[in-house]
């Protein structure tokens, strides 16, 4: 089990799924505190390349990442527990490519966290990209 926070995070994305509408900035927050779990496939952690962006998976609980598997049709017996600010202040500037978070992925409340400002540090955000070469050319 990933823990409290994960728990926190959980029913935030419940909540945002149910209304439709809610603080991205409180939810990020929250993910950055929780500690989520990664499921590792043949030694690397299981992601996925879509439309140019590394789709990196993560769950907030056991119950998320088997239902996950059952979708697809694989048990994952290893998973990494990791707090969401390490994978968005580490490895994600460290990936080499855009890379973003699919946060419990299949599920009615699962959510996709995009490598842009605000979520991703901006040395590697792909709107801050844009940015500053539109500023550099006006």
């Amino acid at each position: 089990m990933a823990g409290m926070r994960a728990e926190a995070l959980a029913l935030r994305l419940t909540e945002l799924a149910g209304t439709g509408a809610g603080d991205l900035r409180s939810l990020v927050g929250e993910f950055r505190r929780s500690e989520v779990l990664v499921p590792v496939v043949e030694g690397s952690l299981l992601s996925v390349e879509l439309g140019g962006i590394r789709w990196l998976f993560a769950f907030t609980d056991d119950a998320a990442l088997a239902r996950f598997g059952v979708a697809r049709g694989e048990t994952f017996h290893e998973r990494v527990p990791v707090y969401g600010a390490r994978l968005l202040d580490q490895l994600i500037p460290n990936a080499g490519e855009p890379m973003g978070i699919a946060l419990d992925a299949g599920s009615e409340t699962g959510m996709v966290l995009p490598p842009v400002a605000g979520i991703v540090p901006d040395a590697v955000a792909m709107d801050a990209k844009d940015a500053h070469a539109a500023g550099a050319a006006g």
